[in-house]
């Protein structure tokens, strides 16, 4: 891949990753919960769904799940619905207030974060229908195809691992201040699960 190619491939992927989305909200939500730099597993399980699309869209199946009406939906669907699920968990989790409640409160572990990421990110089929817009512009069928895709996997996945630790998650940083009574923990609790279903909501009906 040209220098010239690869510049604008990274200027690009920037820009994409600076778009707000559930991958944000979800990477600013684990920071203020459990700190900034316990926040980088939820972002590691996003860079997994990533890399997972874009297989798919390298191995042509994202032609399927884009030309295939039922599928998209069902992918869609079960997303919007996943992605509300947590804001509605988000919404209504206890404001907690005394140190024994937050003993008693399990800690948000490692895989939870993981995991989390993972299908925050895995469930959006929008996001293999952008990457089946958005590769073939970096991507010439003349040339190896194995080294290019790896160069365009490894440049989206570290933009989006740089933007999501140390613009999102370090943003949400300031915020973690008014986690240190019960109001100012439910006000973000209900913030931050509103934006969540939001998100869901749109994507079940933005077509």
């Amino acid at each position: 891949m040209a220098w010239s190619v690869w510049l604008t491939l990274a200027g690009a992927a920037v820009l994409i990753s600076l778009t707000p989305g559930a991958g944000a909200i979800n990477t600013m939500t684990n920071s203020i919960g459990v700190g900034w730099a316990r926040s980088i597993w939820g972002i590691l399980g996003q860079q997994l769904a990533l890399l997972v699309h874009i297989a798919v869209v390298a191995a042509g199946v994202g032609l399927l799940v884009a030309e295939s009406h039922t599928l998209f939906n069902v992918v869609r669907y079960s997303g919007a619905a996943y992605l509300v699920a947590l804001g509605i968990r988000q919404f209504r989790s206890p404001a907690g207030g005394t140190d024994e409640a937050e003993r008693d409160q399990p800690r948000t572990t490692q895989w939870a974060m993981f995991r989390r990421g993972v299908l925050v990110n895995l469930t959006n089929p929008k996001a293999v229908v952008f990457f089946l817009a958005f590769t073939p512009q970096f991507i010439r069928p003349d040339r190896p195809l194995v080294a290019q895709y790896a160069v365009l996997a490894t440049t989206v996945v570290a933009v989006d691992v740089l933007v999501m630790w140390f613009v999102f998650a370090f943003a949400a940083r300031g915020l973690r201040r008014l986690t240190h009574d019960p109001r100012g923990r439910r006000r973000l609790g209900r913030v931050f699960g509103g934006l969540f279903v939001g998100v869901g909501a749109l994507l079940a009906t933005v077509h």
